[in-house]
């Protein structure tokens, strides 16, 4: 005869979302917890990186802009893309619901 084993479940994911909160340890403390921008202490340049003039078009100003994005990440972690063709009004409304998503309440999240 067989024997069945039963787990039974302790985790409450409510409570633990609840503590983490407390904790002030997730993206929310972090964002608690910074009162004002610091100065850098030296004159940073943003890498950017100009996407016009046949990056699709031209195999030479594709492998530049390759090599320059390649360079920003490793250097870097990020870069400014400009000439893109998205348009500004388009990349306010994706920064608006970034923005708007990451500020809710975690319950609503």
């Amino acid at each position: 005869m067989e024997s069945k084993d039963t787990v039974t479940a302790t985790f409450d994911r409510t409570s633990e979302v609840k503590a983490l909160d407390q904790m002030k340890t997730g993206v929310k403390g972090l964002v608690d917890s910074v009162s004002s921008n610091p100065k850098p202490s030296s004159p940073v340049t943003i890498p950017t990186i100009d996407l016009e003039g046949g990056v699709f078009e031209s195999r030479a100003t594709r492998e530049s802009v390759i090599a320059k994005v390649k360079h920003a990440m490793e250097k870097f972690g990020f870069f400014r893309a400009i000439n893109h063709g998205v348009p500004l009004d388009t990349m306010e409304k994706m920064e608006a619901g970034i923005r708007g998503f990451h500020e809710q309440d975690p319950e609503v999240r």
